[in-house]
């Protein structure tokens, strides 16, 4: 969507705060020996205690209410009985609808102990990000949020994954347009201002494509390679973007 109105820009400021909180309340709440339903049920918990419902399953009938994924999974992970060990790479992916706004943010949890390579990944993705910040303004090409992600993950000696992009959001959970995490010259269009966008790096350890599960939802690494995320729900701007999910 592209805010036009105050009441747009209010509605999305409200479901991205809450959806940073929410986001925020699952990570605190993490714990070896806690299921992925467990944790699951308590974000549900506090997001439906303010109005809010689950995007992922009004959408698509997602069975989770977030999307919990872990170490090789990269994306859509699906709770259940899974229990969170110790050093497993933990993906936590909230995305909330409320009065008709919707927001998406994931972050990173990395359970103690946790690995030299697994906090250089959470590291890599959030410098991507930032500098994808950077270059996110109107007027610049779309494609170049991809080619600062690239950058910043291969100059850290990890890899984008290309099956996955970041997306419009805001009305719906996933509009147009597409937001890759590498430079295409097909990729197209300018970014707008008011422009609401999800900008996502999703980074693998080494090169991957994703695969389908047996459950018919979870993306992981074809190759068991370790994977991390770090999205955020943004607003494009003549300056620098506006993060609506910043914790």
């Amino acid at each position: 969507m592209t805010i036009s109105s105050r009441s747009d820009l209010e509605g999305m400021t409200r479901v991205g705060q809450l959806v940073a909180r929410a986001r925020r309340y699952m990570r605190d709440a993490a714990r070896v020996g806690m299921t992925t339903e467990q944790l699951d049920d308590l974000g549900a918990r506090f997001l439906r205690r303010a109005g809010a419902r689950s995007a992922p399953q009004l959408a698509y009938g997602f069975p989770g209410f977030s999307c919990i994924s872990l170490n090789d999974e990269v994306v859509h992970g699906v709770p259940g009985p899974r229990k969170l060990e110790r050093g497993d790479i933990l993906k936590i992916d909230v995305t909330a609808e409320l009065d008709g706004f919707i927001a998406d943010s994931a972050e990173t949890v990395l359970l103690p102990p946790s690995s030299d390579e697994g906090r250089r990944l959470r590291r890599c993705a959030h410098v991507a990000f930032a500098r994808a910040m950077r270059v996110a303004r109107a007027g610049i090409a779309l494609s170049e949020i991809g080619r600062a992600v690239e950058d910043e993950v291969m100059r850290h000696g990890f890899s984008v994954i290309r099956d996955l992009t970041g997306h419009g959001v805001g009305r719906r959970i996933h509009e147009e347009p597409a937001v890759p995490n590498y430079y295409s010259p097909l990729t197209r269009g300018r970014l707008r201002e008011g422009q609401v966008l999800a900008i996502e790096p999703l980074v693998s350890s080494r090169p991957a494509r994703v695969v389908e599960e047996p459950d018919g939802w979870t993306l992981r690494t074809h190759n068991r390679a370790l994977a991390v995320h770090h999205e955020h729900t943004v607003i494009v701007t003549r300056g620098r973007a506006v993060v609506l999910t910043a914790a």
